[in-house]
């Protein structure tokens, strides 16, 4: 696959006319490397009940160690509210790619054009590109992520067949979620409420265990269950049942902030480029489904929950908001 080697706006005049990944001239200079639009500030605000069940869990147990002779609640209480700036500290960042994420260094070769077509499209966002560390995910779909405070990644299958102004769309919708700060609101959103989460699954353990007590055992703990849902609804106003409504609305804001994503991309000149990565990658899974089909396999369709429930918007959607906005233009 052809790369773009060397200073991209070296060779500018060259390409002006068939690449926009070479043009001269930078189409967007933002004014800081980062910041925090509508769907970035929403997300955080829709999130805040389950940051504040994990705050609440965190208190629970740092109250509970106090009582027990150990260090005064506030000590580890303080740590856990200081802790989410640790998960951008660099080498924490670096230990989720591996270990959360399931990212990996690129190979020398693969460096060669993720780094040449990355230097290009920051170079025309007017960010500084060497701030973000860029990592390959192993998988044979067409896919990138943006995460954490400097991470991106790309597909190891995106990096060998798309072309370089195609894979430069793909990168400059990944930049966009970090310039408008979804990244880092999604987590910080993740980190804070992780302990509520993680007590959340172990009261669904002890509900299965309940099935192997005795009624009088299961009675017991079903009133005592209740009763402390009871208290804790009315001890916070209610607010402890917003969690269950969350999803649905987190889930909309997430699809909005990815045609936010996208429409970053247009604006540096990769609308069309990103639209045809969309197009092909449809009617790829398009041809599995229909292959499947000819097996006798069923095609899977998504239920009206799990849409609602889906972070990202369906690729129709997607390609029609990048046409109006390149219609918009002309």
């Amino acid at each position: 696959m052809p790369v773009p080697s060397g200073d991209p706006t070296e060779t500018a005049s060259a390409h002006a006319h068939d690449d926009p990944l070479f043009r001269t001239g930078r189409v967007h200079i933002a004014a800081r490397q980062r910041g925090a639009d509508v769907t970035a500030l929403v997300g955080l605000v829709l999130h805040v009940p389950h940051i504040l069940a994990g705050l609440a869990v965190v208190f629970a147990v740092a109250y509970a160690l106090d009582v027990l002779g150990g260090p005064p609640w506030s000590i580890p209480l303080a740590a856990w509210a200081l802790s989410g700036v640790l998960v951008f500290h660099r080498p924490c960042e670096r230990l989720m790619a591996r270990r959360l994420f399931g990212l990996r260094h690129p190979t020398p070769q693969e460096a060669v054009t993720l780094r040449a077509v990355w230097r290009a499209v920051t170079a025309r966002a007017g960010v500084h590109g060497g701030a973000y560390q860029l990592w390959v995910e192993e998988s044979h779909d067409i896919n990138a992520m943006a995460t954490a405070g400097h991470i991106v990644g790309v597909t190891s299958h995106a990096l060998r067949t798309l072309p370089p102004a195609q894979l430069a769309g793909v990168l400059a919708h990944e930049l966009g979620h970090h310039t408008r700060g979804h990244t880092w609101a999604s987590l910080l959103s993740f980190w804070y409420a992780l302990p509520g989460r993680l007590a959340w699954r172990l009261v669904l353990r002890l509900a299965r265990r309940v099935q192997h007590l005795s009624v009088g055992a299961t009675i017991l703990v079903v009133a005592l269950l209740g009763a402390a849902l009871v208290a804790l609804t009315t001890a916070t106003y209610g607010l402890i049942l917003l969690p269950l409504a969350t999803p649905y609305l987190a889930a909309a804001v997430s699809r909005r902030a990815e045609l936010r994503a996208d429409e970053h991309a247009a604006g540096l000149g990769f609308a069309a480029q990103l639209m045809v990565v969309l197009g092909q990658e449809h009617e790829r899974t398009s041809r599995q489904d229909a292959a499947r089909a000819m097996h006798g396999a069923r095609a899977e369709k998504m239920s009206i929950i799990a849409r609602l429930l889906d972070g990202h918007p369906d690729v129709h959607t997607r390609l029609h908001h990048l046409q109006n906005w390149l219609e918009s233009r002309h």
